[in-house]
């Protein structure tokens, strides 16, 4: 169904618009908005291994997730059980040594995981935190991060916020024109 064989779908009744099967009939495969892995930044290539490995697992993931104001989760994934995992992509000693914020993303998941490729000198990651080995295609949980679940409260809100922004996401996709 296109957009304008949107009208076929809908009918009017006692005053309201009901549209039949709108997102079924109208799956979202145009691949044309997405980059080729070759036109993603190395973090990025992490971050969709990532996402593609937890997805396999039931999680809904999110990249570039912002909790809160200044803070910036490369992964936030949302587990079948209610779980929250953080997890941050590191590409390159160098991206791993300039990132001193990481402490702050630990009051923001149950878990938190480090994503790097089998090349990255995992020696340098702190040993009580999960570690994920991932590529651009799949990814792996050498180890898991030590649980610390979040307050109710926090659990509530961050759920609520994934809620939010996944939809908007979605929403963004379906109408790019649309104001949010």
């Amino acid at each position: 169904m296109t957009p304008d064989g949107l009208r076929q779908g809908v009918a009017r009744s006692h005053g309201l618009v009901h549209v039949r099967g709108m997102f079924q009939s109208w799956p979202m495969t145009d691949t044309s908005l997405t980059p080729t892995i070759d036109a993603l930044m190395p973090g990025q290539v992490l971050a969709r291994g990532v996402c593609r490995h937890l997805s396999a697992h039931g999680f809904a993931t999110l990249e570039e997730f912002t909790p809160d104001r200044g803070k910036r989760l490369d992964v936030m994934a949302l587990g079948p059980k209610g779980e929250l995992w953080v997890i941050e992509c590191k590409s390159s000693r160098a991206d791993f040594t300039s990132d001193s914020k990481w402490t702050g993303y630990l009051d923001w998941g149950d878990r938190y995981f480090w994503a790097v490729d089998e090349a990255f000198p995992t020696d340098l990651l702190p040993p009580d935190t999960g570690l994920i080995i991932a590529d651009g295609y799949d990814a792996e949980i050498l180890r898991m991060g030590p649980e610390a679940k979040l307050a109710g409260a926090r659990r509530k809100a961050v759920t609520q916020r994934f809620a939010r922004i996944a939809a908007q996401r979605l929403q963004m996709l379906r109408d790019p024109g649309a104001v949010l």
